[in-house]
Order: structure tokens, then sequence, then C-alpha cells
């Protein structure tokens, strides 16, 4: 079985997501969960679980290995989305190094930003009328950024270059 293109993906995406409240519902929700998924994914310390110590045991973490498997599914996509999300991906663990920093309770934040968002975009869906993407497809747990990222440079009149047709 082939992958879609990105093309493919992003207009079975947004199959779901036309009513206005429901795409201002993920612009909101979908980068507040991708850092919370983060952020939690960090705190499981795979890097000492496998005896590592220092740097490495700290950057090895549930957060990281999620990031290079996304990164290969991105990449596969397309060379720009893989830049972009490895900017969304750098800009969550600059946020999550900075509430560490300042001793804040990442796990109690990411926990309750997660289900929040998450209800939130529940209630989305409801008013679109229309179920998440990812029921289909859980792939569609990695394209939501994307389309909102695009959503988002829409709004604004940023003009985004798409991918060639099918």
């Amino acid at each position: 079985m082939t992958m879609r293109s990105l093309q493919q993906f992003l207009d079975d995406y947004g199959e779901s997501h036309r009513h206005p409240v429901n795409q201002w519902v993920h612009i909101v929700c979908v980068p507040a969960i991708l850092f919370s998924t983060l952020g939690l994914l960090w705190l499981v310390p795979i890097g000492r679980w496998l005896g590592l110590e220092g740097a490495a045991a700290e950057w090895i973490n549930g957060a990281t290995l999620l990031g290079l498997f996304a990164s290969a599914v991105y990449l596969r996509l397309s060379f720009g989305v893989f830049l972009m999300m490895l900017a969304w991906l750098a800009l969550s663990v600059l946020g999550i190094l900075a509430i560490q920093n300042l001793g804040w309770p990442l796990f109690w934040i990411s926990l309750i930003t997660w289900v929040v968002a998450w209800a939130v975009q529940v209630w989305g869906h409801k008013v679109e009328g229309k179920k998440p993407s990812f029921i289909e497809d859980l792939v569609f747990l990695l394209i939501g950024p994307i389309f909102v990222t695009f959503e988002v440079a829409h709004k604004l009149g940023v003009r985004v270059p798409r991918p060639a047709g099918h």
C-alpha cells in the first residue's frame, strides 16, 4: 500500500474542517495538542531506561523519538513540510525547556492543556458535524499541524506554495 501524497492528505483532512468555527478551534488547539503531547512524552525517560547518562539520557525521550518518527513521515511528504515541522518541533522543545527551567510542573501543564485542547477539538467537530480525520487514519494526527500552518498563512494573506496535484 502506498502512502497518500501531501495534497491528498490535505484534501482529505480539509473535508472535515470546512466550518469556520472548527477551523479556528484547530488553529488554537492543534498547536496546543502538539506541544502538550510532546511535553508529556518528554517525561518518558527512554534514555535512562536504556542506561544512558547525562545529555544523552535527557534528550532520548518519548518526545524526541516521536519527533524522529514524525520527521520521517514529513520528509516523505515533502522537504518543505519537513523543515516547517522541524520548526514546530524546535519551538515546542524550547517551550518545554523553558517550563522546566522555570521550575513549573511540565506534567500538569501538559496534561491539562492536552485534555482541554482535545475537549475543544471534539466540540469543534460537533459544530462541523463530521468526525475527526484521524479516526480514518492515524497519520492525520501528523497532518493537522501542516493543515493549520497553511490555514493560518491563508488567513494572513501569505501565499504558501501548495504541493502539486495528485
